[in-house]
């Protein structure tokens, strides 16, 4: 069910109506004749490649949808790229390749050979892929290593909007540990100013952490919370996970020194911004899994086979809800129990 998305499409349109300015196709980046055809008709000149399969957990289960869609699809487009001329090819990465690494840090200097999920090790080959096809045929690359990106419209599995969502509704979560482990989390805007640095900045051969460059406890993380939603948390407190690293965030020098990025919003001011936006009427909402299966439960004891999404209440307000397994079929992986995951 893409209907989240089909949403985030509809506010694009929104905002730019003129179909000449923004085109929006639907299909598969690792389908060959699909991708060639839009390379042909549109004949950009710039490309900035967000689309993945993303998610650590679920990869170790099926790891062959990642190498379809992160390296597959990333190599087809790079393919293209270089028979069309592309000025400068942007793509995302991920703070995933450095998942086994123990330093506090993470910087782009730092040997990342030894990924610790087929997710982190697909965003390393496209980074390898990045290098060949410079090399071999001059393409200008950069890659970016997000760190733990947050906000409106953000992914409902990311502990930012777990906590948010938990939290308001009256749910408990679980806090591994005292709650002093910390955790580098990025605004989308600025996220977004990164991105578009790196399109207007075409280097030979690059790859940037873009991240806030300094952490935040899991503690203040959940009094924030509470402080905005106006909701005191139950929180269920559990033992440290074994190996769990205490202080984790991005160097982000490199990225200021070449692209001129620095991150501006506070973690304060975005969790203040994101439950602005779960507050809101226009709010796409995914519901938990406990949720969904209740709701089944009642569908199927009122004989009814249908769930429904629109119209439904929450909190008095009248909102749509969609479930987690509508949005992806690794649901039961996603942590929809409020646990606190280090994803980096």
């Amino acid at each position: 069910d893409t209907r989240v998305k089909e949403a985030n499409l509809a506010l694009l349109r929104k905002l730019e109506p003129d179909e000449k300015r923004l085109s929006i196709y639907r299909g598969d980046i690792a389908d060959a004749d699909f991708i060639t055809e839009v390379f042909e008709k549109e004949k950009p000149t710039w490309v900035c490649h967000l689309a993945a399969r993303a998610g650590v957990r679920y990869s170790i289960i099926d790891p062959y949808i990642y190498v379809h869609s992160n390296v597959k699809g990333t190599v087809q487009l790079m393919d293209l790229s270089v028979k069309h001329n592309i000025t400068n090819f942007v793509y995302a990465s991920s703070s995933s390749v450095y998942g086994g690494s123990k330093s506090t840090f993470f910087s782009e200097m730092e040997n990342v050979d030894h990924p610790i999920s087929p997710y982190a090790a697909s965003k390393k080959s496209v980074e390898l892929m990045a290098y060949t096809y410079h090399h071999l045929y001059g393409l200008k690359t950069s890659g970016l290593r997000f760190f733990t990106v947050y906000g409106p419209r953000g992914r409902p599995d990311m502990a930012p909007f777990i906590f948010i969502d938990r939290i308001s509704r009256g749910k408990p979560i679980k806090q591994f540990g005292d709650g002093s482990t910390s955790r580098d989390y990025t605004y989308i805007d600025d996220i977004v100013d990164g991105v578009i640095r790196a399109v207007d900045r075409p280097y030979d051969y690059e790859v940037f952490n873009l991240g806030k460059g300094d952490g935040t406890s899991l503690k203040d993380f959940i009094n924030l919370v509470q402080k905005y939603t106006k909701k005191n948390a139950t929180i269920n407190v559990l033992p440290e996970q074994p190996g769990d690293v205490p202080y984790t965030c991005a160097d982000v020098n490199h990225a200021k020194r070449l692209l001129g990025y620095k991150s501006s919003v506070t973690f304060d001011e975005g969790i203040k911004r994101t439950v602005d936006w779960y507050n809101s009427p226009d709010a796409v909402i995914a519901r938990d899994e406990e949720e969904v299966e209740k709701e089944k439960a009642a569908t199927k004891k009122k004989g009814k086979t249908e769930e429904k999404t629109d119209g439904d209440k929450q909190d008095g307000r009248k909102r749509r809800k969609l479930s987690i397994k509508s949005l992806d079929e690794d649901d039961k992986y996603y942590p929809t129990d409020g646990t606190f995951y280090p994803l980096y």
